[in-house]
């Protein structure tokens, strides 16, 4: 199904599924086949986002792949959570080998788990990609439906895990400034082009506004995978990264970083406020 299809499959559903919870059922599906990588859009990405081109695909580019297959398993109709307004909040990614331009992988994406969180659900999507059988790439992504809580915002309800909300400051220590990045107002815009994630909280002020956001904001796919393209973690094959606060597009941002065991801590914030804090790791040469 064309990923505009999906997305308005996903706005016909969104309303029937407000304030679900986290005790609801997710369906046991787990959709995927073959995905051919096609060289331009893959170059697009590439240019956006800030990687070389040539070599193995970034290591965030898999979940753009397998993207369409995600917002197909959210729109559904047995999927419990809205699709529409949904913020991604964490990510964890695993490269087991490098994966290539000529590589057809297969993908598969399923749901995990929904997870009480103090301004809704959040339901945990995997992604993993395999060649020839192997397991070479998978990730975890949080993705949260914002709705009224029944519990208490201090404290977990009994039984279940906390989790923060992404757009709540915390005390860290900021890591050393690397550069400050201007962001147009078309980024959303311009990214969702490349990636093919064209979640209105994304593109427009108006669209942005109807799901409580004041402008447009960035993706956090694009300020994860633009923080990983200025790494200087070489060998790169793992990330994580938690998005903990909107970025308001247009925006000024710093890119901060320092070595962290076998690669590197870093933060995108803008004064003392964090946007995303995230850690990589690599093999050894």
């Amino acid at each position: 199904m064309p990923l505009a299809l999906t997305l308005a499959r996903g706005a016909l559903t969104s309303p029937l599924k407000r304030g679900v919870h986290a005790d609801a059922e997710l369906p046991a599906t787990r959709i995927g086949g073959p995905v051919r990588i096609d060289p331009a859009r893959l170059a697009a990405y590439a240019r956006i986002c800030g990687f070389p081109g040539g070599g193995p695909l970034p290591l965030p580019y898999p979940h753009v792949l397998g993207f369409p297959l995600a917002m197909r398993l959210m729109a559904a109709r047995r999927f419990p959570l809205a699709l529409l307004g949904l913020v991604h909040t964490r990510i964890e990614i695993t490269g087991h080998q490098p994966l290539h331009p000529e590589d057809t992988p297969v993908l598969t994406v399923h749901a995990e788990a929904l997870t009480p969180h103090r301004r809704g659900t959040e339901v945990t999507i995997v992604t993993r990609a395999h060649r020839d059988d192997d397991l070479v790439w998978e990730s975890r992504s949080g993705y949260l439906a914002r709705h009224r809580t029944s519990y208490d915002t201090d404290r977990p309800a009994p039984g279940t895990r906390h989790r923060s909300a992404p757009d709540t400051d915390r005390p860290d220590e900021p890591l050393p400034a690397v550069g400050t990045w201007q962001l147009p107002a078309d980024l959303g815009r311009r990214y969702g082009a490349a990636s093919g994630d064209r979640n209105p909280i994304h593109l427009h002020p108006l669209t942005a506004r109807a799901f409580g956001f004041p402008r447009a904001i960035a993706h956090g796919m694009w300020t994860f995978a633009r923080c990983l393209a200025e790494s200087a973690t070489p060998h790169l094959t793992a990330s994580s990264a938690e998005f903990r606060a909107p970025v308001l597009l247009p925006a000024s941002v710093t890119y901060a970083a320092q070595p962290a065991g076998s690669g590197t801590a870093f933060q995108l914030r803008s004064g003392d406020r964090i946007h995303l804090s995230g850690r990589t790791s690599a093999h050894p040469s």
